[in-house]
Order: C-alpha cells, then structure tokens, then sequence
C-alpha cells in the first residue's frame, strides 16, 4: 500500500461562499463518501482547508497504487455531479502518523 494527497480544486474562488444549492447538495454527498472511507480507514484525514487564495479540500488516502488513489476522487460525488470540481493526485513518499492507543508513532 502507499500513501496519497488528494487535492480537490472547488470551480472558482470564491467556492464555498457562493455555493449554489445544487453545489452544497453534492457537497453533502461528498462529505458522506469521505467519511465512509475514513470508517473504513481508507482515508486517513479529509477536510477543507481555507486558504488565502481560496478554499479548497483534502484528503490523505491509503491506496494500492496511483490509479486506485485517482479513483478514489473520480467516484466522489461531487466529481461525478460534473460542477467543476477536480482532483490534483500527489503520491505521498513516506508520512508520520500521531501516535496510536498504545502510544508509539507510526511512521511509513
């Protein structure tokens, strides 16, 4: 297994301020696809992150190569609902992961 970085690339700038209602319904959706693999501990973590230059989303998945990360972000929802939304794909080399229940930290 390796790890990835999932960048999802909202349709302008100015996303989530002036989400249209069919925008936020796919947002949702999104949210419940994400949280399914993080149950599953497909992904690691998933959130927005609100930058200077606009807002724009994580994740950090667990896949067998760059094609299963890639379709990872080709089923979410939101892609799938064609708004604009795109994923950028970055393999991960090695990553430390917080300290674990028995307390040692893993790194891979």
């Amino acid at each position: 297994m390796a790890y990835f970085h999932l960048k999802l690339v909202p349709p302008r700038p100015s996303f989530p301020h002036d989400a249209t209602p069919e925008e936020m319904t796919a947002m949702q959706a999104h949210g419940a696809y994400w949280h399914g693999h993080a149950e599953t501990g497909v992904a690691i973590a998933v959130g927005p992150v609100f930058s200077e230059g606009g807002a724009f989303g994580i994740a950090v998945v667990e896949a067998a190569d760059a094609a299963a990360a890639q379709a990872l972000g080709d089923n979410d929802p939101v892609i799938k609902a064609a708004l604009g939304f795109r994923f950028e794909t970055s393999p991960m080399p090695s990553i430390i992961l917080r300290r674990s229940a028995a307390g040692a930290a893993a790194a891979v």
